[in-house]
């Protein structure tokens, strides 16, 4: 298969997924980028190319979300995507901790985590801890870093949060809420989708502001103190 690989110009390939949706990736694109995704729906008449996937993960999302679940708005190749993380904590039954993630990197999770612990004073480290993403879309993106520390709070605190909330923003080590790219473009996707609440680190309200309710996040002591607001 690599002998191929290196033959040919282009290399895609679809992910895997239990539902009519298929993603299309690349591995390799000698004309573009390898980050595009394409996004299609699987149907009587064959493959469907879905026109404004932007909201599509959110489609089944009730208005009011349950405990542990937190929007992001994520880059995938030139696209903006509305994902729905869903967490759970249960305490562990070895005293150890373990984490349970497909969909996001199990390393990602497990830092953040810690980050939550340190600087937010939520024990984590001794819960099992599952995470998934709605849809079954992979996430690398480091912009949805936040919303998956809202996500694991909402799971261990036992509070839902609000249903129009979206969350973008990159955490370090030291618990502060970093820009991501493309951060106005996201929330203005996250506001056409009719998402009103924004939490954001302070570089997206650069240049006129947010376009709905937005609220600065500097770091993630304050974007549980602004949930629990």
């Amino acid at each position: 298969p690599k002998v191929i690989e290196h033959l040919v110009d282009t290399v895609l390939y679809f992910d895997h997924s239990s539902s009519d949706l298929r993603i299309l990736r690349s591995s390799k694109n000698r004309m573009g980028s390898v980050d595009e995704v394409g996004l299609f729906r699987m149907g009587a008449t064959g493959l469907t190319p879905i026109a404004d996937p932007a909201g599509l993960f959110l489609e089944h999302r009730k208005d009011g979300p349950p405990q542990g679940s937190a929007v992001a708005a994520v880059y995938e190749g030139s696209r903006i995507l509305l994902v729905e993380i869903q967490a759970l904590t249960v305490p562990s039954k070895g005293g150890i901790g373990r984490i349970y993630s497909d969909r996001i990197d199990s390393a990602r999770v497990s830092r953040i985590a810690a980050v939550l612990e340190r600087h937010a004073g939520l024990r984590m480290s001794d819960q099992d801890i599952y995470v998934n993403v709605a849809g079954g879309l992979r996430i690398s993106d480091t912009g949805a870093e936040l919303a998956l520390a809202l996500a694991l709070f909402s799971a261990r605190s036992a509070k839902a949060l609000p249903g129009d909330m979206v969350a973008v923003g990159e955490i370090s080590l030291a618990g502060e809420v970093r820009p991501v790219p493309h951060l106005r473009r996201r929330i203005k996707t996250a506001s056409d989708t009719g998402l009103g609440r924004f939490f954001a680190p302070a570089a997206a309200d650069e240049n006129g502001g947010f376009p709905g309710k937005g609220q600065v996040i500097h770091s993630v002591r304050d974007a549980l103190a602004a949930v629990l607001s």
